[in-house]
């Protein structure tokens, strides 16, 4: 009988052992997914939508398109609009 107890005994240290362990390994774990989820939901957050794309000027405007330019270059200098998005709007308001 003393032997049978001896293993008992053995065998719940080991199963509370291994599930202690397991908890924390979880709980770690899991810890680790919720930054990654909320660095990820803060980078959805920061990026802004791209704004809409200008109306094209009439081909004899010359002050609208100056105006639309300058409208271009601020958002441009504000990292709204990317180097790209700019040469793009500008080639359109320029009609080249």
């Amino acid at each position: 009988m003393p032997g049978l107890l001896r293993g008992v005994a053995r065998t719940a240290v080991v199963a509370g052992t291994a599930t202690a362990v397991s908890n924390r390994v979880s709980r770690r774990q899991g810890g680790r997914w919720a930054a990654q989820e909320s660095q990820g939901y803060e980078q959805q957050q920061a990026a802004p939508a791209p704004p809409p794309a200008p109306a094209q000027p009439p081909a004899g405007d010359m002050s609208d398109r100056i105006a639309q330019l300058k409208e271009l270059g601020a958002l441009k200098e504000q990292g709204i609009l990317t180097e790209a998005e700019f040469a793009e709007q500008k080639s359109r308001i320029l009609g080249s």
